[in-house]
């Protein structure tokens, strides 16, 4: 019987060596991205083959999806549908954080410097928005815009007919087919309406430079392997479409053409964009004072502009947390501005 059970246990042993090994399947993560010429990067990292470097040294599958709308990109990360969406500061604040959905602003990519801006027929001037309708994505950062824009002028938003809420795919079109218009909008709509016959820019985001940051937000339980592997990607792609060469004109080339637009349209967007190329710099932005007195401005801004909804008795209502302090509710911190990912890249340490 001793013979018997060894020669079986002898069997099950050669079986096992000879049986293919069963693989343990890789973590998965969705990633949503919009047009706008600080987040092209994005389709980029999986046609040079950088995100799959990342994928297999992490052991995660990363897919990266384009949603040619913005603020539906943002909803259906805050639904669920995807674990990382690109956007801005506020948006980030007013939707997803606002919706209960736990979230950490993981890569500083950029601040607006110009990116963002109001355009006018018809006139020169914020003061000419007077009485007038303006077209924008409601409650993002254009309206944010806006409210900024005519705060600076001693005007309000009771000085307009009315804000239309107008899908940011749609925006540009609207504009050139519209003689009497005015809008607030981002690159590339921006770049599109600026050269329409007729066009005035009479506002941008330059001049409240640093207030508009657009990042990648993250779902704050993500795994530290995908936080680790699309961060490393990032500045890896960062690293090469800073050098100049022919590495990174071809980047670009390739940029421009899924942007619809020419390369010297996008070079100009560049232009009007603060990129972090560098890690350490975006890192030291979520631990400056500037950016917790950025946030304590918009988060005041949408609990005026009844962005918190009717539970909201004040803008404390969400807690927004940066490294060694909190903005609002500590109960109830929903947004995190997060640099310990970007400080392991810049150290070399992803």
């Amino acid at each position: 019987m001793k013979n018997v059970k060894n020669m079986l246990l002898v069997g099950l042993a050669a079986s096992s060596m000879l049986a293919p090994s069963i693989a343990v399947s890789a973590e998965k993560y969705k990633v949503c991205w919009s047009h706008y010429t600080g987040w092209e990067p994005y389709a980029l990292l999986e046609s040079t083959g950088i995100l799959d470097k990342w994928e297999q040294k992490y052991d995660v599958d990363i897919d990266v999806t384009l949603i040619n709308d913005y603020v539906e990109s943002i909803n259906l990360y805050t639904s669920g549908e995807f674990d990382a969406c690109t956007m801005a500061n506020m948006d980030a604040l007013t939707i997803p954080a606002t919706g209960g959905v736990d979230s950490t602003a993981l890569i500083m990519g950029d601040y607006s410097n110009g990116n963002d801006g109001i355009v006018l027929k018809n006139g020169d001037s914020v003061a000419d928005l007077k009485g007038r309708d303006v077209n924008l994505v409601e409650l993002s950062v254009s309206h944010y815009l806006l409210s900024r824009a005519l705060d600076k002028n001693g005007m309000s938003e009771r000085d307009l007919n009315q804000v239309i809420n107008t899908s940011d795919a749609d925006i540009a079109a609207l504009f050139v087919s519209d003689s009497n218009a005015a809008t607030v909008t981002w690159n590339p709509p921006l770049q599109t309406v600026r050269n329409t016959k007729g066009a005035n820019l009479v506002f941008d985001s330059s001049e409240i430079p640093e207030e508009i940051m657009d990042l990648l937000v993250v779902r704050t339980d993500a795994s530290e392997n995908f936080k680790k592997a699309i961060t490393g990607a990032w500045y890896e792609l960062m690293a090469r479409l800073n050098t100049r060469g022919k590495d990174a004109d071809e980047l670009i080339a390739e940029m421009a053409k899924n942007a619809g637009g020419t390369e010297a349209e996008f070079r100009a967007q560049l232009k009007t964009t603060h990129m972090y190329f560098d890690p350490a710099a975006a890192a030291q932005v979520f631990e400056s004072e500037k950016a917790q007195e950025t946030m304590d401005y918009i988060r005041n801004f949408s609990f005026k502009h009844g962005l918190f909804g009717a539970g909201a008795a004040d803008a404390d209502f969400v807690g927004i947390e940066f490294p060694g302090k909190v903005l609002g509710d500590e109960g109830n911190v929903k947004l995190r501005f997060d640099p310990t990912y970007m400080k392991l890249a810049a150290q070399g340490k992803l």
